[in-house]
């Protein structure tokens, strides 16, 4: 039987209701036909194509996880180990310090990383505005400085905050502050590298930023930010780092942005607002 003999196949065979399958009207269905919309083969194939591209899915998503899993497992077993290696700015995962001197984090680990915690926590102190007043200057020095060296570094640091140094922040002869102003004398690390290390001696860089000046109406010595790295030598000493020497320079500095500069009203309410922090490699 040819095509043009099928009724309903090979001419539209519409009866009066507009549809398919009239009156007296069959329709034969030839599977054998690659062309037939109503067979079967072509459809079989697309079926078969669905199939082989939901399972070639499923076995790269296996794959997938199993490489990772693999990967995974591999990372852990020396991630004590590239901690510090992997990236010099991420935090190697010590905890911080539980104890304190004075209000001064101590009882770091013996270890370099713990090497750099103290370094970071030092510099923090040494920039505060507890160094501009002589009692609590020494309760600093004391707290952080190698024992055999502590005598010579408050004769060199009370030289070092002269009446005239201390006016020339904008403070009292005396380091006080004066009426209707706030003195802002803060360091903030923002990072740390060994350059030499042995068991019991260390030499560490800390970058920082600081802030410096007085906030008040009318000030003539405005609070302003700068950039330097703080290099100190530390010992292990009494169960803790403490400091043999420290030296410090400029910069690295980033360029200035376009950030608008605070009130005197909104940096002295900071300064009052937001405290400090334990820093920790």
């Amino acid at each position: 039987m040819s095509l043009g003999d099928d009724h309903g196949y090979g001419e539209t065979s519409r009866g009066d209701g507009g549809g398919y399958g009239g009156a007296g009207q069959t329709r034969t269905r030839l599977p054998d036909r690659t062309g037939d919309v109503y067979g079967g083969a072509r459809r079989g194939r697309s079926s078969s194509r669905s199939l082989v591209t939901v399972v070639g899915v499923i076995v790269l998503l296996i794959a997938a996880i199993a490489f990772a899993n693999r990967g995974g497992d591999s990372s852990s077993d020396n991630a004590d180990n590239d901690k510090a290696d992997s990236n010099p700015t991420s935090a190697t995962g010590e905890q911080p310090v539980k104890t304190s001197n004075g209000g001064i984090p101590s009882g770091f680990a013996h270890d370099q990383q713990g090497a750099q915690s103290a370094a970071a926590n030092y510099a923090v102190s040494l920039g505060s505005d507890g160094m501009f007043n002589k009692t609590t200057r020494d309760a600093i020095v004391g707290a952080i400085i190698t024992p055999s060296r502590v005598s010579e570094f408050e004769k060199t640091l009370d030289k070092a905050y002269s009446p005239q140094f201390n006016k020339n922040v904008g403070l009292n002869e005396d380091g006080s502050t004066p009426s209707g102003y706030t003195f802002v004398s803060r360091t903030s690390p923002l990072g740390t590298k060994i350059t030499e290390a042995s068991n019991d001696k260390a030499t560490v860089e800390v970058w920082c930023n600081g802030l410096l000046g007085l906030a008040g109406e009318n000030s003539t010595n405005p609070v302003t930010s700068d950039w330097f790295t703080i290099t100190m030598k530390l010992e292990w000493t009494g169960g803790d780092w403490k400091i043999v020497t420290h030296t410090q320079k400029d910069g690295p500095a980033p360029v200035p942005g376009d950030d608008r500069a605070s009130s005197a009203d909104e940096m002295a309410k900071a300064v009052e607002e937001y405290g400090g922090f334990t820093y920790a490699r």
